[in-house]
């Protein structure tokens, strides 16, 4: 079975959490012992078996000394086809945002009315 638009974006995902870690010549288990966890769940997430929120990936990638934006600019560069993915998840912010969310958010409740 081929695998889906989904898992091929996330494998890109966990490359770049790989490569952030690694261009800082750290271990799993220096990343691990920086952010007070195990090794076993430094590789779970960078295999792909355990995911991060939002939250931890910054917790994660500033035990790294890497910028968030930065990684997040570097990921979008890697995913490339970012409206191919936006149409498959229906995400509605997949383009810029044009309003402020303060005003997404109020005419979302207008709409829900």
């Amino acid at each position: 079975m081929p695998k889906s638009l989904y898992s091929r974006h996330n494998e890109i995902f966990l490359a770049l959490l790989r490569d952030s870690r690694e261009s800082v010549q750290l271990r799993q288990s220096d990343l691990a012992h920086l952010l007070g966890r195990h090794q076993a769940t430094v590789s779970r997430v960078e295999s792909g078996e355990r995911r991060l929120d939002v939250l931890q990936l910054r917790q994660w990638l500033a035990a790294l000394g890497v910028d968030f934006p930065t990684f997040m600019n570097e990921l979008d560069r890697r995913l490339g086809d970012s409206a191919v993915l936006a149409s498959v998840l229906r995400f509605p912010f997949a383009e810029p945002l044009a309003k402020p969310l303060v005003e997404l958010a109020s005419s979302e409740r207008r709409r829900r009315r």
